[in-house]
């Protein structure tokens, strides 16, 4: 997975996303994210993102019992939970399989998205990590401070927003070291260099010819009502 180029696994993020789409009842959904977990275990990024994994898990249930209480039936709540796992595992493979610089040139290159929107997506990707920590940091200096998370969620929500505040004010100052950064770059001109190679090679055109046949059987099936 990771000798594939940004170009295939963006294709293959969206082709598994469009396959849980496709899929209609929950044992192919099972396989899917089965799937999607042997992947992740044979990138090495399995024991790293096992925390996220079961947070999903966790968000899954949740909207199957939101499914369930808003008077679906068992087996949709078992389909909205699994599409949902299966939409985002494939994208925890993506972000961890792939250096964002690479994604980025692969946005520019080989899909022909203009550079500007391809850095604010993968600069959005890129801050995210910053973004948890640095909440993480504002708690703990908070609870140093006296703040008290117990209480129901009334009072946890108002505790909260004394981390949300200190919280924006430091994205707010990145933001603006950010802009000047690039600024001082030369951000926005016309022509662009990147040092990663992105061009697909035969494996890649191999794999990418596979997810469209299986992309195609799925539709048949979904036709003839099979899946």
């Amino acid at each position: 997975m990771k000798r594939l180029v940004p170009v295939t696994k963006l294709i293959g993020t969206f082709a598994f996303s469009f396959w849980a789409l496709l899929l209609s009842t929950a044992v192919p959904l099972v396989i899917l994210v089965a799937v999607e977990l042997v992947l992740l275990g044979l990138c090495g990024s399995l024991s790293r993102n096992i925390k996220a994994v079961c947070s999903l898990v966790v968000f899954a249930v949740f909207l199957g019992a939101v499914q369930l209480l808003g008077g679906g039936s068992l087996e949709s709540a078992y389909v909205t939970g699994l599409r949902m796992l299966a939409m985002t595992i494939v994208f925890i493979i993506l972000l961890t399989t792939t250096r964002l610089q690479d994604l980025t040139a692969a946005l520019v290159k080989q899909i022909r998205i203009p550079y500007e929107y391809a850095f604010m997506f993968t600069a959005a990707l890129r801050f995210v990590p910053d973004f948890i920590a640095e909440s993480k940091a504002v708690q703990e200096a908070q609870a140093c401070r006296g703040l008290s998370s117990k209480g129901n969620i009334i009072k946890k929500m108002i505790h909260y927003m004394t981390v949300i505040q200190p919280l924006m004010l430091k994205s707010l100052g990145r933001s603006e070291t950010m802009a000047l950064s690039l600024e001082l770059r030369g951000f926005g001109s016309s022509e662009h260099s990147f040092m990663s190679n992105v061009r697909p090679k035969g494996r890649d055109y191999v794999i990418m010819a596979v997810m469209a046949a299986v992309s195609a059987g799925l539709i048949y099936l979904r036709v003839c009502g099979l899946v």
